[in-house]
């Protein structure tokens, strides 16, 4: 598959992924929960969920599913340390409100997880794909 239809169809999935993510962080921020426990929760659930939906729609990985799964909790693991950590610093020391900050990020971190998930959790497919 074509790099720029992974990336059409990571984007489908990352905008409802995301969009609904961001909504539910909003929700559990309004209703009292600490914006880092928030991104937290959603980053686990958001996960395991767009997992799937990666593995077989946006990248047509047809390899190992456990292999590819550690790869992607890693660099989702990775995502997250970034997220919070930049989240943190925008909103404690730059002063941005973290609705905002978190806006930003979504999109920032985004692409970096595509460019991790193409180049190295679903390789061995991308690159036999592009061979032919």
């Amino acid at each position: 598959m074509h790099f720029s239809r992974q990336l059409m169809r990571y984007g489908v999935v990352g905008v409802l992924s995301n969009g609904i993510g961001y909504l539910l962080y909003l929700l559990l921020t309004w209703l009292g929960m600490e914006y880092r426990m928030a991104v937290t929760v959603l980053f686990a659930v958001g996960v395991v969920q767009t997992f799937f939906f990666n593995k077989s729609w946006s990248f047509g990985h047809t390899g190992g599913t456990k292999a590819a799964m550690l790869r992607y909790w890693a660099v989702y693991g990775a995502a997250y340390f970034l997220n919070v950590t930049a989240l943190t610093a925008l909103v404690e020391f730059v002063g941005l409100p973290h609705q905002i900050a978190q806006a930003i990020l979504v999109f920032l971190i985004a692409g970096l997880i595509f460019l991790a998930l193409r180049l190295w959790v679903f390789r061995s497919n991308t690159m036999e794909m592009q061979s032919r």
